[in-house]
């Protein structure tokens, strides 16, 4: 047996900025299971504070009535829903979103926040352009919710691995959500992702955001209770006034 001493358990956890795959899941089953936030319930305060976070990047008030064009595409899973709540709070704060949403998901949440968008007169495309200056000239921007941490292109299918490819190839500015799709959220291997200019991780950044070279990065977290951050020994900015983003 060791006659080294073991680590004091009441010593404080070393502080971190990043968050690996499994203590991001264990954060989140924190707040679901022990606090009782509901999925839905989650994904609006993400999806309100990523809206809010483009405003920060992009203000109206400084973009050309082309610039305040918004392309949201969305994938299937989580990150997808998050997409869709982002849109509709950037519809409410005056920009112009339109969506592209190829792989529909029959989940009851993605349906309720898809009918949302529809009601309040957001486009769908029915397919993206692959003639690319087709895109640069008809937004100001794109919001990537195509993949989350965790989830591969080749899981969610052609229409979006396809869409992920013509998303590389544009000159305007593209913003993520929580992690870059098509990168590995530990590593942030980055071979078959994007390259985007903002970055809007959701409750704290994860591994792969310690890549991130881009113009700007948010943390969307405001919502995180403090004795959750304590225990998961977030190191992380203060936010300011009301702000349910912080930049880092």
């Amino acid at each position: 047996m060791s006659s080294a001493a073991g680590p004091d358990p009441t010593e404080a956890p070393e502080e971190r900025r990043f968050l690996s795959t499994a203590e991001a899941a264990a954060l989140e089953r924190e707040l679901l299971e022990d606090y009782r936030f509901g999925r839905q319930q989650l994904v609006e305060l993400c999806g309100h504070a990523s809206a809010v976070a483009v405003t920060k990047a992009f203000p109206l008030p400084a973009l050309s009535r082309k610039q305040r064009t918004v392309l949201v595409v969305c994938g299937p899973e989580q990150n997808g829903a998050v997409g869709l709540v982002c849109a509709r709070h950037l519809r409410v704060f005056e920009y112009e979103p339109t969506i592209f949403y190829p792989m529909r998901s029959l989940d009851l949440l993605h349906r309720d926040l898809t009918t949302q968008c529809e009601k309040m007169d957001i486009p769908f495309l029915s397919y993206l352009p692959t003639e690319v200056q087709l895109i640069n000239e008809a937004y100001g921007l794109v919001v990537d919710a195509v993949l989350g941490p965790g989830v591969e292109p080749g899981e969610v299918g052609g229409p979006c691995t396809r869409a992920l490819a013509t998303l590389k190839l544009l000159s305007i500015p593209l913003v993520s959500l929580d992690i870059p799709s098509g990168w590995d959220a530990e590593t942030g291997s980055d071979a078959d992702g994007l390259r985007p200019d903002v970055l809007v991780s959701l409750a704290a950044p994860k591994r792969c955001a310690g890549r991130f070279s881009g113009r700007h990065h948010f943390v969307a977290g405001r919502f995180v209770p403090d004795d959750v951050r304590r225990k998961f020994a977030l190191r992380l900015p203060g936010y300011t006034g009301t702000d349910c983003v912080a930049a880092l």
